[in-house]
């Protein structure tokens, strides 16, 4: 059994030695890349889309795609670093399931840039502080993010990039789960696990704060205290997961979106996002829907917003599957904008791999 374990082992080293040199062979390639393009983009999501969409095609297991999605996405943002170090903004503090959006589309060989708002997001992007900003979009459960959308409206800044995460809830402490009196979270999040709570922590006092992260940072120092919380909200403050995914519902996602001022190119497989408003004239939702039909374009999201224009007056914001500059896309997009008394493309970015 030990010669068998030895030789194992062996082979792993070997393994591994390869994958060394390799990784470096890789990195190597892309600094060459990215002195032969010479023109400042370092971070191309349609690239890195292609690139995961490959390698799930060709992945014959035993890792699942999702494992080989987070090797490589840390195999590139190394590679990437060689070149530059990315500037991403995103909601702090340190914590926050925006940040593990951030990991997760960027890797971690990042500047990661802590903002107290989602307004201050767009400000960092728009005043070159960060080259990407990541901000929540919509939830499966909660609906969509108002304040991201009325700012996508009224900013120049374009959406190059969505991140679907799942949101799993952890009740974090240093204690024992017999101890815990009081348990902090966001009031959405507490919402999310209202059922999970009601069964296995009845007598607690549940304490809304400003955020999650919030929440891990004052258990950190509070005894018998508990937060809800990301993992990675436990990791930056040193607390043990006493019970992990405790959301009454399992598909509970958000989805954020990747903010610059740089457009995207397409992928093959994209999404574009726009946003309009419509005549004040019978039908005229229907009349401006009627070009995606014509092209075969399908809507995945219809949202309204109030515009702020004027009394009872909407925005709709729109998903759309294709780039904005595929050919049936912008012949539908033309005549849509004809029709509508305001209209804008948001962005053309890959849908997630």
């Amino acid at each position: 059994m030990s010669d068998q374990i030895s030789d194992l082992r062996q082979q792993i080293d070997a393994i591994d030695d390869s994958l060394l040199d390799l990784l470096n062979k890789r990195a190597e390639i892309a600094r060459q890349v990215g002195e032969a393009k010479k023109q400042g983009v370092v971070y191309r999501p349609e690239r890195e889309a292609q690139v995961h969409r490959r390698l799930h095609a060709n992945n014959r297991g035993p890792l699942s795609n999702d494992t080989i999605s987070h090797l490589f996405t840390e195999v590139i943002s190394s590679c990437r670093a060689q070149e530059e170090l990315l500037s991403v903004a995103c909601l702090g503090p340190a914590g926050t399931f925006s940040e593990e959006a951030v990991l997760k589309q960027f890797g971690s060989q990042i500047n990661l840039i802590y903002c107290p708002t989602i307004d201050e997001v767009f400000k960092s992007v728009g005043s070159d502080v960060a080259a990407y900003g990541v901000v929540p979009l919509e939830n499966s459960t909660e609906g969509a993010i108002s304040r991201t959308l009325d700012l996508l409206f009224e900013s120049s800044l374009k959406l190059c990039g969505e991140i679907g995460l799942p949101v799993r809830h952890n009740l974090l402490s240093k204690e024992k789960p017999e101890n815990i009196e009081k348990i902090y979270s966001h009031s959405q999040s507490l919402s999310q696990c209202q059922k999970w709570l009601g069964q296995h922590f009845p007598s607690a006092h549940l304490i809304p704060v400003a955020s999650n992260a919030a929440a891990a940072k004052l258990v950190a120092t509070e005894a018998r205290s508990a937060a809800i919380a990301g993992r990675i909200a436990g990791e930056h403050f040193g607390l043990t997961v006493i019970h992990s995914s405790i959301e009454d519902k399992p598909d509970n996602t958000t989805r954020f979106g990747v903010i610059s001022k740089t457009a995207v190119g397409t992928s093959g497989s994209d999404k574009t996002s726009i946003v309009l408003a419509a005549q004040h004239k019978p039908g005229a939702i229907l009349s401006l829907l009627e070009p995606l039909a014509e092209n075969g374009i399908s809507m995945t999201r219809l949202e309204s917003r109030p515009s702020g224009l004027g009394l009872w007056e909407y925005m709709f914001f729109i998903d759309l599957e294709g780039h904005k500059d595929d050919e049936v896309m912008q012949a539908a997009l033309s005549e849509i904008q004809s029709k509508s008394g305001f209209f804008k493309i948001l962005g053309s970015y890959p849908k997630t791999v």
